[in-house]
C-alpha cells in the first residue's frame, strides 16, 4: 500500500500492515498516536521525530521503533518512508521507548518488497511469509544512540526544544539559568537531576545530532563551520565519539 491513511487499514486483521508514503520537504506531522506499534523507516532523507521525553533523529536508511499509543511528531526532510504499523500483540519484545537501529541490506529489500502488498494480503503464502520474517529481522536489530532526552519540567523542556531547533553555541548556562530565575549552580543541579547530564554536555550532544540533517547537502567542512566547531577535524571527533561512525558515512555523496 502507498500513500495511504492508516485509519483506513487498520481495521484490517492482519498483525503487520505495510504502507510507503512520500512527503513533500519540510513537511510536520504533528502531533500524533497510532493504536499500533510503528516501524517507521526513511528510504530516503532524514527524519526528526519528537515524543514528550525526548528527540530521536533518523539519518538516512535508518528507522525508528516506535511503541504503541506513543504521542509524537515528525518532521520530514526529504523523506520517502516504508512503515509497519504492527498489533502490539504480535511484538511483545518491542521496545518500551523509540529506539533508532539500522536497516539492514535484507530488511530494506523486504520493506519495499511489503509496501507493494494490498491490505488484506495472503497469510499462506509468500506475503504472510514475509510479513514474519520483517518481524524476525527487526527482533535482532540494536540500538543506535541518535536520541537526547528533554527534561519533563516546562521550563526546561521549552529550552531544550529552542536549543534544538535553533543550536546556538553562544548559549551558555548562566543565560539558561537566567531564564528559569535560578542560580546558575541550582539550575545546573536541577538540570542534571532531570536528564542525567550536564547542560553544556547536552547542549554539545544537541549540537551533532543537528549535524545530520545538514550533512545531507553539505560537506563536513561545511558542516563544522555552521555549528562553530574549531576545525573538521574537531567537529569529527566529537561525531564520532557520540556516533561511533565519521561524519564523512552520513554525507549525501557517501556511499
Amino acid at each position: 500500500m502507498k500513500n495511504v491513511s492508516l485509519a483506513d487499514v487498520d481495521h484490517v486483521e492482519r498483525a503487520v500492515l505495510p504502507i510507503g508514503t512520500d512527503y513533500a520537504p519540510g513537511h510536520l506531522l504533528d502531533w500524533h498516536e497510532h493504536r499500533r506499534a510503528q516501524f517507521l523507516y526513511g528510504a530516503t532523507g532524514v527524519m526528526v521525530v519528537d515524543t514528550a521525553d525526548g528527540s530521536w533523529t533518523v539519518p538516512p536508511e535508518r528507522a525508528l521503533l516506535i511503541p504503541a499509543a506513543t504521542r509524537h511528531r515528525v518532521r520530514m526532510l526529504q523523506v520517502s518512508t516504508r512503515s509497519l504499523y504492527i498489533e502490539p500483540t504480535a511484538v511483545p519484545w518491542w521496545p518500551a521507548t523509540c529506539t533508532v537501529v539500522d536497516v539492514p541490506p535484507l530488511l530494506r529489500e523486504l520493506l519495499l518488497a511489503a509496501v507493494e502488498f494490498e491490505a488484506g494480503y495472503d497469510l499462506s503464502g509468500r506475503e504472510g511469509h514475509i510479513a514474519a520474517l520483517l518481524l524476525h529481522e527487526i527482533a535482532a536489530l540494536a540500538p543506535l544512540p541518535f536520541h537526547i532526552g528533554v527534561p519533563a519540567s516546562p521550563d526546561l523542556s521549552a529550552l531544550c526544544r529552542g536549543y534544538l531547533a535553533d543550536p546556538d553555541v553562544t548559549v551558555t548556562n548562566a543565560a539558561w539559568a537566567a531564564r528559569t530565575a535560578m542560580s546558575e549552580r541550582a539550575f545546573t543541579r536541577r538540570f542534571r537531576r532531570e536528564t542525567g547530564e550536564s547542560p553544556a554536555g547536552w547542549r554539545a550532544r544537541a549540537r551533532l545530532l543537528a549535524a545530520l540533517p545538514l550533512l545531507r547537502s553539505a560537506s563536513v567542512t561545511e558542516v563544522a563551520g555552521r555549528l562553530r566547531y574549531a576545525s573538521p577535524a574537531a567537529f569529527t571527533a566529537a561525531f564520532t565519539r557520540a556516533f561511533g561512525a565519521p561524519p564523512s558515512r552520513f554525507h549525501r555523496s557517501s556511499p
